[in-house]
């Protein structure tokens, strides 16, 4: 579905489907949306970076000709200037973030409790950071049990998969479950909040196509912590690297 045939604001919950289910491509940051769930082939043949997560069984991603196994509670992201196919009975979701190659990376299986604190109780870890500050990053959400989030909107969209627990999206207009195997595709701006229902709490992971966050070509841990003669090669512009080759 073409980001022209949704209104602006809002917040689709679906149930995991095979191939495209919603496409950004003509927004900032373009990116389109799929599911996998195993009854065949997916293919992308534009450039650009697949990060995703394997929900169920084993997949395997072909990228400009090589192959990659991943399994079950798996992350990824895949850079392919060329073509990349997604084949084995598996089911998940990816992004592909068109014209933007990050660094290749599996990872996994994900944890039961995020790293970082976020709001309302969460906790998040991201799993997957910005090689550059602006980048996209990928992340593990956790849910407690007796959540209530604050409603909120971000800035561009999110795509994101329930894998685990069970919970409520409550948009500006309406109230939906969420419950493994369902997605969440927020278009930027979409007023939303989860809640989580029952004992067990919710888990998911979700793609943000670009970040405020992350190392710069000034400000990286490589560069700050070279020190000459006590001060950091940071504070030293004569011998900073002016290009990259």
């Amino acid at each position: 579905m073409s980001n022209r045939d949704i209104t602006k604001a809002a917040a689709l919950i679906r149930d995991l489907q095979h191939g495209e289910m919603s496409d950004f491509s003509d927004l900032p940051f373009p990116s389109i949306v799929y599911g996998f769930t195993g009854v065949g082939p997916l293919s992308i043949t534009r450039p650009g970076t697949a990060f995703g997560f394997v929900w169920k069984g084993t997949v395997t991603i072909e990228v400009d000709g090589e192959s990659r196994t991943i399994g079950p509670l798996r992350y990824f992201a895949l850079p392919a200037r060329q073509s990349m196919r997604i084949t084995g009975d598996a089911a998940g979701f990816l992004v592909h973030r068109i014209d933007y190659f990050g660094l290749p990376m599996i990872g996994g299986p994900v944890e039961e409790r995020g790293r970082l604190k976020y709001i309302d109780g969460c906790s998040d870890s991201l799993i997957i950071s910005p090689p550059l500050k602006g980048d996209p990053c990928f992340n593990l959400l956790h849910f407690p049990a007796g959540i209530d989030q604050t409603r909120h909107t971000h800035p561009s969209i999110r795509a994101g998969l329930i894998h685990k627990g069970k919970g409520v999206c409550h948009t500006a207009d309406t109230t939906e479950d969420l419950l493994p195997g369902k997605m969440f595709i927020l278009y930027p701006d979409a007023i939303h909040a989860f809640s989580t229902m029952g004992t067990d709490g919710m888990w998911l992971t979700v793609f943000h196509p670009e970040t405020d966050f992350g190392p710069t070509h000034e400000e990286h841990p490589m560069l700050n912590r070279t020190i000459v003669d006590g001060v950091s090669a940071k504070h030293i512009d004569a011998i900073r690297t002016k290009d990259i080759a």
